[in-house]
């Protein structure tokens, strides 16, 4: 079994190590933290193209890893007076002060990534919660906004119609499970929602910010016949992944935003703003997360440019959001209560 993203390797090859164990005062900062960057089989150089990432050379990276709070992957702050503090840190010992009267668990519980698409992903699943711990995995929602997609780009999601397992069974062995997974045409500013247990992939030529649980247990169905550098296939989790499979979940759609809300659930809300003057970014005692799409801002004493993620923090002061450029347009994350 393989617990880990789309990936040859899960582990990240490079961590921060300085860890600050005490917090310095921060009501006027807002937070950015170093990104965390995943080669992918997949993967490519836009993240570097688009948004000015400082990729490591000649590597195929398909994941930026912008906030996280996991064993094998942390994320730290880059700039300011708490430079080098762990977000783990963060929400461990100063939960209040930067998150506000969050609901309580172990660990931050979403992870945010930027993801580059150059190649087509394994067509795959994530365990529902009721399912992941007889798997000793974890359970994975996640929801996608696509950033930029090239002409003809695709999502995969969902069934064409309703199978039952073995029927699905016996397509994987037959070599056309590909056919009956529905696609959906993505282009610039569609949300895409992926419950556990959907049948999903990114298709080539998406550049997507992607909002997740703090999960990191994927189970591959179907690798488009690839071969990594070993020329081996990649392991693929037949047996998982019947188990976890929503066999009804048939030809879902992109998301239709409710105004400025893209998606409000129990694990997450997003709302994507387009901003031409200063607004305040959350009520006194919320904190609230910023994905800049395009156009530079400014946030509690803080530049934040395209592809940039920054956190405000609960006890901030300074609360608002105000474009430094003509306009400006961001993701809004928030954790709901």
């Amino acid at each position: 079994m393989r617990r880990g993203s789309d990936s040859k390797n899960s582990t990240p090859g490079t961590q921060t190590a300085h860890i600050v164990n005490q917090m310095t005062e921060t009501k006027s900062e807002a937070l950015l933290f170093e990104p965390i960057f995943q080669e992918r089989i997949w993967g490519g150089r836009r993240l570097q193209d688009e948004f000015g990432k400082k990729l490591p050379p000649g590597l195929k990276i398909g994941e930026s890893w912008e906030l996280v709070d996991r064993p094998e992957a942390q994320s730290v702050v880059r700039s300011g007076p708490n430079k080098g503090v762990s977000l783990h840190q963060l929400w461990k010992n100063h939960r209040e002060e930067i998150f506000g009267n969050t609901r309580n668990a172990p660990r931050f519980p979403l992870l945010i990534k930027l993801l580059d698409a150059r190649e087509t992903l394994s067509l795959q699943v994530h365990p529902p919660a009721h399912i992941a711990p007889g798997l000793n995995g974890e359970p994975k929602t996640e929801f996608w906004y696509v950033v930029k997609a090239e002409q003809g780009a695709k999502i995969y999601a969902g069934l064409r119609r309703t199978m039952s397992p073995e029927e699905f069974n016996r397509s994987i062995a037959s070599g056309n499970v590909a056919d009956h997974i529905h696609s959906i045409l993505t282009k610039e500013g569609d949300g895409i929602f992926l419950p556990a247990g959907r049948f999903h992939a990114i298709g080539a030529g998406n550049l997507l910010v992607e909002i997740q649980q703090n999960s990191d247990t994927t189970y591959r169905v179907y690798d488009w016949d690839r071969v990594d550098a070993t020329g081996q296939p990649r392991e693929l989790h037949i047996e998982q992944a019947l188990q976890c499979i929503d066999f009804n979940d048939c030809e879902p759609e992109a998301i239709e935003p409710a105004g400025e809300v893209l998606i409000r659930n129990e694990l997450f809300e997003i709302q994507k703003w387009n901003l031409t003057e200063p607004r305040d970014l959350a009520l006194p005692g919320k904190f609230a997360i910023v994905c800049v799409l395009d156009g530079n801002l400014r946030m509690a004493g803080t530049d934040i440019l395209p592809g940039d993620l920054s956190l405000l923090p609960a006890n901030s002061e300074n609360r608002a959001i105000a474009p430094s450029t003509k306009t400006a347009s961001i993701l809004r994350i928030t954790i709901p209560r």
